[in-house]
């Protein structure tokens, strides 16, 4: 059973305009809510992928009501902490005329150390019962900066996979305590290690870095760019298929939605990494968040490109003769 963490979650408000006007009255044509934050989506798309999982998250306010009850018609399996406080909110405004979808984000949730500590409490006994743990998304004020720190360091004493895909102030921190996988995209590592990744070089000596750390598997993803990835110390370059975006957001979820599912059936590594590139692609050509199905992902599959970077892998061919 794969374990969602998701600290800040996020109440969308979906605007759909016919032609949007700056500096004038415009009126929706259409106008519905979802529920979202990264952990949440890579809940949603693990269960339109099969992979039984449950989702641990903040909850509060007016916001926190409609939130539960939207998580409760998509059948995500949650434990919700109660905060006192509105969990975030976003309007996201989309141009039918132009197809541009615009995002504004309200502001991040507040937790009190006593919400927090009640947090990593649950944590505990949700990690002895699962098998992979994902933590994903921001962290909303430093009162939770250490959440995903301490969940690193329970996956690994339970003798857990722990998945990081999280950004901003507590990164350096997550990754110190050696977590099984990281999935980052490159805006994200070079803010939060003040580093420019725009050579390739640079993309395998942050590789070779996170390895020494304890990283088994990295995975750097940069939109419609080449991905890298590295399992232990061979590292690889992944091109990703040529679409017509539409919405990227999500994409990062549904990729990491690919490696928890690829582990979850005890798949070959250039398998789930394909199956991963797949979903994350199939995503971004699409306006729904982390909905991508087994057929959508089947129809990108097959044009994902893995290219060894250095030293290759010997594969050995351990299927029965018999």
């Amino acid at each position: 059973m794969v374990l969602t963490i998701t600290l800040n979650p996020l109440l969308e408000r979906r605007l759909i305009f016919k032609n949007i006007r700056i500096g004038a009255v415009n009126r929706a044509e259409k106008d519905f809510f979802t529920a979202g934050g990264k952990g949440i989506n890579v809940s949603r798309q693990l269960n339109l992928l099969g992979i039984h999982n449950s989702a641990l998250t903040f909850i509060g306010g007016h916001n926190g009501k409609i939130l539960r009850n939207l998580i409760a018609l998509e059948n995500i399996d949650v434990t919700f902490c109660s905060i006192k406080n509105e969990s975030r909110q976003a309007a996201l405004t989309f141009d039918e005329s132009s197809q541009k979808l615009s995002t504004f984000f309200g502001a991040d949730s507040i937790v009190t150390e006593s919400e927090a500590s009640d947090f990593k409490n649950k944590l505990d006994k949700a990690i002895q019962n699962c098998s992979t743990v994902i933590l994903s998304g921001s962290s909303p004020s430093e009162t939770t900066d250490d959440i995903f720190p301490h969940a690193v360091s329970l996956a690994n004493k339970y003798d857990k996979i722990s998945i990081l895909d999280t950004y901003g102030r507590h990164l350096k921190n997550c990754i110190e305590q050696s977590p099984t996988i990281i999935h980052n995209n490159f805006e994200e590592l070079q803010n939060s290690f003040e580093t420019d990744l725009s050579a390739e070089e640079s993309k395998i000596e942050m590789m070779k870095f996170l390895y020494k750390k304890g990283i088994r598997m990295a995975f750097l993803t940069n939109g419609a760019l080449p991905a890298y990835a590295s399992k232990f110390d061979f590292h690889y370059k992944v091109l990703t298929p040529e679409i017509i975006e539409k919405d990227p957001c999500g994409s990062g979820d549904s990729f990491v939605a690919g490696i928890a599912y690829g582990l979850e059936n005890s798949l070959v590594f250039d398998d789930f990494l394909k199956i991963a590139t797949a979903l994350g692609t199939a995503n971004a050509a699409s306006f729904e968040i982390s909905k991508v199905s087994l057929e959508q992902m089947k129809y990108y599959y097959d044009n994902v490109e893995i290219l060894p970077l250095g030293k290759k892998m010997k594969l050995i061919d351990d299927s029965p003769t018999i």
